[in-house]
């Protein structure tokens, strides 16, 4: 059974919202790291409501902190240990997606994913397996988890933004092209835009980006 997510919620009233952002932070953050991106994002997403969930785990490697699963290199877990822990994230982040649509009485194709560092993973993971598409997905500096078997496991497409600093010294910018190629493999709509000068960060000109995306992605005019 999924766990419960918690999570704030910005933006627009309940009932009046006409599409919803949901950020995924990164391992060791929480929810707050990444909603405070409502405030500069809010004014050019008019009519949207954004969330930002903890990770269902206190993080190994910082006990202030969220993780969506241990990383075996960082906190030294155990592989198998990372694999039972990030099946049952994806359950408890799919029953949130879930509920969130439910609750703001939107369909998937209203739905955008805006992941960070190990939230890009699980968003990446998550999106394509989900029964119906979102409207968009946008990762930042993150990896593409399990590239081989995209292909073969997704059952939905949606456009994705992948955004990476060249000088990430935290996940590696050769991870950029990994996920990359693999999308465009599997005929998912693609786009890639490089931080230059950025480590492992979400940078203005980046942010400008996803912007630029959501707004067409899901079809917003100018409020």
């Amino acid at each position: 059974m999924a766990r419960e997510l918690k999570s704030d919620r910005k933006g627009a009233a309940k009932g009046a919202a006409k599409q919803v952002v949901v950020f995924v932070h990164g391992y060791g953050a929480d929810g707050a790291d990444l909603l405070g991106l409502a405030d500069p994002l809010g004014p050019h997403l008019p009519d949207t409501v954004f969330y930002s969930p903890n990770a269902p785990e206190k993080c190994v490697g910082n006990p202030f902190g969220y993780q969506w699963f241990p990383i075996p290199w960082l906190d030294g877990s155990k592989e198998e240990d990372a694999k039972v822990s990030m099946a049952a994230a994806v359950e408890d982040l799919n029953a949130f997606l879930d509920k969130v649509l439910e609750e703001e009485g939107l369909t998937p194709d209203r739905l955008a994913l805006v992941g960070f560092s190990q939230g890009t993973m699980m968003s990446l993971h998550v999106a394509p397996r989900r029964d119906a598409a979102i409207g968009a997905l946008v990762g930042f500096s993150g990896r593409l988890l399990e590239p081989d078997t995209l292909a073969g496991e997704a059952k939905v497409k949606m456009p994705v933004l992948l955004l990476h600093g060249d000088q990430d010294d935290v996940v590696p910018f050769a991870s950029l092209k990994e996920a990359a190629d693999a999308l465009v493999k599997a005929e998912f709509e693609t786009y890639a835009f490089v931080m230059k000068g950025t480590g492992h960060g979400i940078a203005p000109d980046g942010l400008g980006q996803a912007v630029g995306f959501l707004r067409t992605k899901l079809g917003l005019e100018e409020g």
